[in-house]
């Protein structure tokens, strides 16, 4: 929740390979306080059945720039295990890229919601409602 003083944040995945949301991807955030300032790690979670990350921890006082880190190799690899199951294997990896790692400015007193659509050999991002 944001406050006068604090921004807020949120995230959620769409898996746009199946239409789905994605599952399981572990998600964590870092802040910093200025262009110049070094990157503070506050902790992560991971997305859950709809594919959104509830539990991200709060946003210092101060905080300027915030990063998203999503792991998103582990999720390929598993849902191509899955896939191989009943067909023959598609790829040598999980996904083109392995990690997503979005960076962007905040103000107090706001909240920003960051969606991923997500693929094995895409991605984009928005500042959501």
């Amino acid at each position: 929740m944001s406050t006068a003083t604090t921004a807020s944040v949120s995230t959620h995945i769409l898996d746009t390979s199946i239409g789905r949301p994605a599952e399981g991807v572990a998600i964590s955030l870092a802040a910093r306080s200025g262009s110049d300032a070094e990157w503070v790690a506050l902790g992560g979670s991971a997305t859950d059945a709809d594919g959104r990350c509830k539990d991200l921890p709060a946003l210092p006082e101060g905080t300027t720039h915030v990063r998203l880190d999503f792991a998103v190799d582990t999720y390929f690899e598993k849902k191509q295990a899955e896939a191989q199951q009943d067909a023959p294997r598609v790829r040598d990896s999980g996904a083109f890229f392995p990690e997503v790692a979005i960076t962007f400015a905040v103000k107090p007193g706001e909240h920003y919601h960051v969606p991923l659509l997500l693929n094995p050999f895409g991605y984009s991002v928005y500042r959501g409602s």
